[in-house]
């Protein structure tokens, strides 16, 4: 990632690496779901992450597939953009700002 944002930092790719940023995104979710791997570990992980139980229940029977779950309001409302910076994500965006704000300033 860093190679990238760094490779275009002159350049204005900005909409580029908001498309980008949000399939990553989706990935992560995807990657974290199929960690999950059984419907009640699911069940579980949906309830530390704050769900009622009826939701929770829901949407960890769900017959939808990884991907789809992923890019849903599903896993988007529980592992939010916050709860993956502190798994260590670091967004294109913000990186692009911070490398692009060295570039004017220097």
């Amino acid at each position: 990632m860093r190679g990238w944002v760094n490779y275009f930092k002159v350049a204005t790719g900005y909409e580029k690496f908001k498309y980008l940023d949000s399939w990553i995104r989706c990935r992560l979710r995807y990657c974290i779901w199929k960690g999950w791997k059984k419907a009640n570990r699911r069940y579980r992980a949906f309830r530390q992450l704050g769900l009622d139980h009826v939701k929770a229940k829901q949407f960890s029977n769900s017959r939808l597939g990884g991907w789809r779950i992923a890019c849903s309001p599903i896993m988007g409302t529980t592992v939010t953009e916050e709860k993956l910076k502190l798994r260590g994500y670091e967004s294109f965006r913000d990186y692009y700002h911070k490398v692009h704000s060295k570039l004017i300033v220097t």
